[in-house]
């Protein structure tokens, strides 16, 4: 699944060929997406302008006016760019066709993906307005983890991939984070101090940054808008390596799972 990193990457590919380019056409393919493309979509967003391409959580927001494009990319999702006379793969969706002769184009084979026109402010839409603070921000502190965590029992892997507590922490991240921070991902979230909140919070704003500059993690098809491949999976100290031994104290990595996920940890260096 495409996480935060990936969709930021992805974000940052298309926006300077989208913002200020007038959308020519729109032509869907295929509606019946998570929540199915409405015809109001290719009636509204066809002859306005794009007037900034943004990111929320795992949402990119294509704001034309007083309306915004809202897309997820879903479990296998991915945008290209590409001229409109390419020959269409299968599961190509949806494109947006700009008057540059380019046009961005949805390829969603498991169609987990959404394409939402919603009229005003996309940050009000059901599906944004109760998000947690996003992971790189100012407001995303060790402080406000400690705050929210009290009381708590969930393990703490739960609590920071639970999207209102924080945003964009996926499992691939999470179990990054966690081990950065030597946080075992099973102790309960209620029962972690301060301090080591501080810690994870700044482990989180590593992880995810680096993650970023590396172009996100390819571990199955995921590439960006021109096509290339992640590399962060390069740089992965637990996550799908049990086994291995530890990159700081070479005991072999553990494999669990937690909240019904596939969780790894070093159980030397995290407790």
């Amino acid at each position: 699944m495409p996480e935060l990193p990936e969709v930021e990457t992805t974000r940052r590919g298309i926006a300077p060929h989208l913002c200020g380019q007038r959308v020519r056409a729109v032509v869907v393919r295929e509606p019946r997406l998570r929540w199915p493309v409405t015809p109001a979509l290719a009636r509204g967003l066809a002859g306005r302008r794009i007037d900034a391409v943004e990111r929320r959580a795992k949402y990119l927001l294509l704001r034309a006016g007083d309306h915004s494009l809202i897309l997820h990319l879903g479990m296998s999702g991915r945008l290209r760019l590409t001229p409109p006379s390419t020959a269409l793969k299968p599961h190509d969706h949806l494109d947006v066709v700009l008057e540059s002769d380019l046009c961005l184009r949805l390829n969603d084979p498991r169609r987990f993906g959404a394409a939402l026109w919603w009229p005003g402010d996309p940050l009000t839409h059901p599906l944004l307005r109760a998000l947690g603070p996003e992971p790189l921000s100012p407001a995303f502190t060790g402080d406000a983890l400690y705050g929210r965590s009290r009381g708590r029992r969930a393990p703490v892997k739960a609590f920071v991939m639970d999207s209102r507590v924080v945003v964009g922490v996926g499992n691939i991240y999470a179990n990054e984070a966690l081990f950065l921070a030597g946080i075992h991902p099973r102790r309960a979230a209620g029962r972690i101090s301060r301090a080591r909140y501080g810690r994870l919070a700044g482990a989180i704003k590593t992880v995810l940054a680096d993650a970023i500059g590396r172009g996100g993690t390819t571990l199955r098809d995921y590439v960006s808008a021109d096509g290339s491949p992640g590399f962060f999976q390069l740089e992965l100290c637990v996550y799908g390596r049990a086994g291995e031994p530890c990159r700081r104290c070479a005991m072999p990595v553990r494999r669990i799972t937690a909240s019904q996920r596939g969780t790894f940890y070093c159980p030397h260096c995290q407790h």
